[in-house]
């Protein structure tokens, strides 16, 4: 089973359900592949196909995917998200790194000095840019899918 990269909860995220014939039911074969986890206020069904957006990161990207699981929560839900193929898959951790950089320098206080935010961004890559690579996405797509 692939790895969901834990989305922050203080980066708000928006799920849009989409009808199946948006994105091919073969793809379907990617949700061993690992995606992203969110926190969210409702619960969707395995295999509901999604739109994915981070309007704060930008309003335009938007990334489709499937609900892979789907946990109940003391508040909510937690949503695991498979993305529908490998590019796919890399834009949305891309986004993801950006949401975790961002939160990583809120919560060292760095406002407004750009220095200090390009070091603390250089920081966190240098930490934990690997989990994000594209060869990491890429070797994940060479397994056989599990299913």
């Amino acid at each position: 089973m692939g790895r969901f990269l834990p989305h922050p909860d203080d980066v708000p995220v928006e799920l849009t359900l989409l009808k199946h014939e948006c994105i091919s039911r073969q793809r379907l074969h990617t949700i061993s592949l690992g995606g992203m986890a969110c926190n969210y206020h409702r619960a969707w069904r395995h295999g509901t196909a999604l739109e994915v957006r981070m309007p704060t990161l930008n309003p335009d990207l938007r990334y489709l995917g499937y609900v892979a699981w789907c946990l109940r929560r003391k508040r909510g839900y937690l949503v695991g998200i498979a993305f529908v193929d490998e590019q796919m898959l890399f834009s949305a951790r891309m986004g993801e790194q950006v949401c975790q950089i961002e939160r990583y320098c809120r919560l060292r206080d760095a406002h407004d000095d750009l220095q200090d935010i390009q070091a603390l961004a250089l920081d966190w890559v240098q930490q934990h840019a690997d989990e994000f690579s594209h060869d990491t996405v890429r070797k994940a797509f060479a397994q056989p899918a599990l299913g």
